[in-house]
């Protein structure tokens, strides 16, 4: 083994930590101007790029490849889990993404599903900076981040699950589903809707599992007796 001069000993000790690559989503400007100023003040957090709704964030994170994504759920004002939507499909599209929620948002039901859309962490917005920076560098790590408050929201959801929660279809999977009635394939669908194929493809197996069918056909004619198209 070659003994470390001491130019390489410097250089060793020199070396800059490795950099998370970050991306902010949320819909206000003011929001994700202090994310930034407070983030960048770590050596090894940097973020590359910022989003304001779900169609900007699908269309800049394949450009930026960030490693994390900090989603707000809200993205507009018709709609307070819009994030929800947007979580499945990074996480459909970028299965090395990371997903970390960031809301004001605090109900049990809102942690399992964030979960279960593929998030990998969970924190309330009036969480201290600490303890943000702290979650970002657990996910970046590849484990999971809750504050106590969404732990035990999320404990306590396990505990009282909804009846009937899983079966329903957000927007996009009833946009989706309109184009299925249509006779669209997977790849047709992703056009429309400016989705990968996979995604697309992502979006009908949830929907036949919900609507528990096999077939396309049949997902189509449940939908049509619920009144969903």
């Amino acid at each position: 083994m070659a003994a470390l001069t001491p130019e390489t000993a410097v250089g060793t000790l020199e070396r800059p930590p490795t950099t998370v690559d970050i991306m902010l989503v949320d819909d206000h400007a003011i929001v994700r101007q202090g994310l930034r100023s407070i983030l960048e003040r770590e050596q090894d957090l940097r973020v590359v790029a910022e989003a304001s709704s779900a169609a900007e964030a699908l269309a800049v994170v394949g450009r930026a490849r960030p490693a994390i994504v900090l989603l707000d759920l809200k993205l507009s004002t018709s709609s307070d889990t819009e994030g929800l939507d947007l979580c499945e499909e990074l996480v459909a599209e970028y299965p090395e993404l990371a997903i970390l929620v960031l809301t004001t948002f605090l109900e049990e039901q809102l942690v399992l599903r964030a979960v279960r859309a593929g998030a990998r962490g969970y924190v309330v917005k009036d969480v201290d900076m600490t303890g943000l920076v702290r979650s970002i560098r657990d996910v970046a790590r590849g484990e999971s981040a809750f504050d106590a408050r969404s732990a035990a929201a999320m404990v306590r959801g396990l505990r009282t699950p909804p009846a009937g929660e899983d079966k329903k279809l957000t927007p996009r999977e009833c946009e989706v589903l309109g184009l299925l009635a249509r006779g669209l394939s997977n790849r047709d669908i992703g056009a429309r809707l400016y989705i990968s194929e996979t995604t697309a493809k992502f979006h009908v197996g949830n929907i036949l599992r919900k609507l528990e069918v096999s077939r396309r056909a049949e997902a189509v004619y449940e939908a049509s007796k619920m009144g969903v198209i």
